[in-house]
């Protein structure tokens, strides 16, 4: 059984597509928005986080770690991230959960198991799951995986995407992919560049890919307003113009 990792599995959400739906979080993403509101999905691997106003102060955590990453000196709680591995055992330890381990190994039938908890609420609100990140085609098998599963239990399906992958990833999911939440964050390239980390040309050529692709999958363009880099009116009739090309889309 595939398996892959998922930071979070959020029920009854209302704004990842029709009805009420469960959104799975996945670990990996290969940009860097400065705005990101889940930094803790960027990278691939498990993290710990810390919310050090939490800390009590029982040094458990000190004691355990095997890197010597967690430290408390003159009274004050110090986190070397630069020599921890993730390992999680801190986190197994802090009651008060001042440490967090973000992202676990999940294998297909452990999160279909959640997923499938609610399917009375998706057939009555025409709802279903949604698939989220971070960018949820950095792992691409694994998600092909999921949606597989979905789709033999009827459940409507949405990948939320920056589509800044190659076209081989998106093949692997487009047939089993009813609706796609896909990013649209700026048109000008250099603009895209400075505030994701990467050029939008493959973002924009996917879009095409996918339309063109044969499979009738319904796409809802998102797109964030980000001060300084698409809140003006020359960049808004840029996007207009672009998705106008296109049937189906809103």
């Amino acid at each position: 059984m595939k398996s892959g990792f998922v930071f979070n599995i959020q029920r009854f959400s209302i704004s990842d597509g029709p009805g009420i739906r469960t959104t799975v979080f996945m670990k990996g993403c290969n940009m860097r928005c400065f705005w990101c509101h889940n930094p803790e999905s960027q990278e691939l691997h498990p993290q710990i986080q810390l919310f050090p106003q939490k800390c009590i102060g029982c040094l458990k955590c000190v004691k355990i770690c095997p890197h010597h990453a967690q430290l408390f000196e003159q009274g004050k709680r110090i986190y070397l991230r630069s020599l921890c591995v993730n390992c999680g055992k801190c986190a197994e330890v802090c009651n008060s959960q001042a440490l967090v381990l973000i992202g676990k190994e999940m294998t297909v039938s452990e999160v279909m198991e959640k997923v499938t908890r609610d399917l009375p609420f998706y057939k009555i609100s025409k709802g279903g799951v949604t698939f989220s990140g971070g960018e949820p085609l950095e792992q691409a098998d694994f998600l092909r995986a999921l949606l597989i599963e979905c789709k033999k239990q009827n459940i409507h399906t949405a990948v939320d995407t920056a589509g800044n992958v190659s076209w081989e990833e998106f093949e692997k999911i487009i047939q089993y992919t009813d609706l796609f939440l896909y990013d649209i964050k700026c048109m000008d390239n250099e603009k895209h560049k400075q505030a994701t980390g990467a050029e939008n040309i493959r973002i924009l050529e996917n879009l095409r890919l996918i339309q063109s692709a044969g499979f009738q999958n319904e796409i809802w363009i998102r797109i964030p307003i980000i001060p300084g880099i698409n809140d003006n009116e020359e960049e808004a009739k840029k996007v207009v113009n672009f998705i106008r090309e296109f049937k189906g889309i809103s």
